[in-house]
């Protein structure tokens, strides 16, 4: 692939979630991101239906796979000799896991002092929770964040896994990855990136804080964002579909009144004791008409409107079909990387990689020999 992060290399231990998404975020980027998979996860040679499908797992995409026996001491020297020549390395695993199979920052560090070691966690490297299992749900909530999510007088609404595990965890591992990279350029010397889904999902948070500290944000699901406000929520529609109203602006409040109809005279915008009444107003003034026909009112105006839209409905829509937003891929929709370039575009990512796919291909790209291929397959190190 071409784009701007063409001729870095970077290698990620196989991982979920987050470890992946930093990895398709920088493949995406031109990158050539080697994904190292355990040997166990080979497909069974003799299933051949398998082999032929195309794979799900978006994450995985653009990228090339090499399976190793991390355990096996000439894995482990597989995968050290390819961060001799590697920019970056990406792992996900518990506190301590990479030390014991020799393939710490230690380890790592003396094959190649440039190399950026990229720690992927939901708890960091160290506090009390460190050892502990935990998923998105857990890491958000930890960090004040998932509170402020939903409506009054409702539990906190878990959105998705996206502020912790993408969000917050691996956009923010992406990130470090390319500042670190930076830094080595100008340094001559790598680091540990210590990256925590639980610093990643508090820091997405940074403005709400703000607003808190400032005395403007109260209980959930009363305030300006989190649907408190009766100009910015969604709305049901006649044929129970919805769409979605964020006209914070005053003029941008006016012009939705205006295309809406809204009737009777119109409390002040912030008066907070009005909302809920007026909230009960605008429902009743969208369920009239159906989704499609609140789109041909309001789309093209600065109402701040969009319909909601199903992840199919999205890929077919106008404006993300003009924009390229959504790309198909051996026959599966997914969204196209982001974001774009004048000069270095990225390219059209390639499908995600079976476990193994490409191991005596990457290896001897990489540095390594034919008969050390073969006698890394034969001993078992490498499938």
């Amino acid at each position: 692939m071409s784009g701007p992060l063409d001729g870095y290399r970077v290698i990620e231990l196989a991982g979920i979630g987050p470890g992946p998404f930093a990895g398709m975020m920088l493949s995406d980027m031109g990158a050539e991101v080697v994904r190292v998979d355990r040997v166990q996860a080979v497909d069974d040679p003799s299933d051949t239906g398998r082999s032929r499908r195309p794979s799900a797992d978006l994450l995985g995409r653009g990228r090339r796979s090499v399976a190793v026996d991390l355990k096996h001491p000439e894995g482990r020297e597989t995968v050290l000799r390819l961060v001799e020549a590697a920019d970056a390395l990406i792992e996900g695993y518990r506190p301590g896991v990479t030390e014991r199979l020799g393939l710490g920052p230690e380890d790592c560090a003396a094959r190649n002092p440039r190399l950026v070691y990229a720690r992927m966690t939901g708890w960091g490297q160290d506090g009390p929770y460190a050892p502990t299992a935990g998923h998105d749900i857990n890491y958000v909530a930890l960090s004040g964040t998932l509170d402020m999510i939903g409506r009054r007088g409702e539990a906190p609404v878990p959105p998705l896994n996206l502020v912790g595990d993408f969000g917050g965890g691996g956009l923010l591992l992406a990130f470090g990855i390319v500042c670190g990279i930076l830094e080595a350029a100008r340094s001559g010397q790598g680091q540990v990136i210590d990256a925590a889904m639980v610093d990643g999902s508090a820091l997405l948070a940074t403005m709400i804080y703000g607003m808190r500290g400032a005395g403007q944000w109260g209980e959930r699901g009363t305030n300006l964002l989190d649907t408190g406000a009766w100009f910015y929520d969604v709305y049901e529609t006649k044929d129970g579909r919805y769409i979605s109203l964020g006209s914070i602006e005053p003029q941008f409040l006016e012009e939705m009144v205006r295309l809406t109809g809204l009737p009777g005279d119109l409390p002040p915008q912030h008066d907070r004791s009005t909302w809920p009444q007026m909230k009960q107003r605008l429902a009743e003034v969208v369920k009239i008409r159906t989704r499609d026909e609140w789109s041909r009112i309001m789309e093209g105006s600065d109402a701040c409107f969009a319909p909601v839209l199903s992840p199919e409905e999205a890929a077919a829509h106008p404006h993300n079909v003009a924009r390229g937003t959504f790309t198909t891929v051996e026959g599966m929709l997914q969204p196209a990387p982001a974001p774009r370039f004048s000069r270095t575009p990225p390219g059209h990512p390639g499908p995600p990689a079976r476990p193994g796919q490409h191991t005596d291909q990457t290896l001897l790209d990489w540095g390594f020999d034919d008969d050390e291929v073969a006698r890394l397959r034969q001993s078992g190190a490498v499938r």
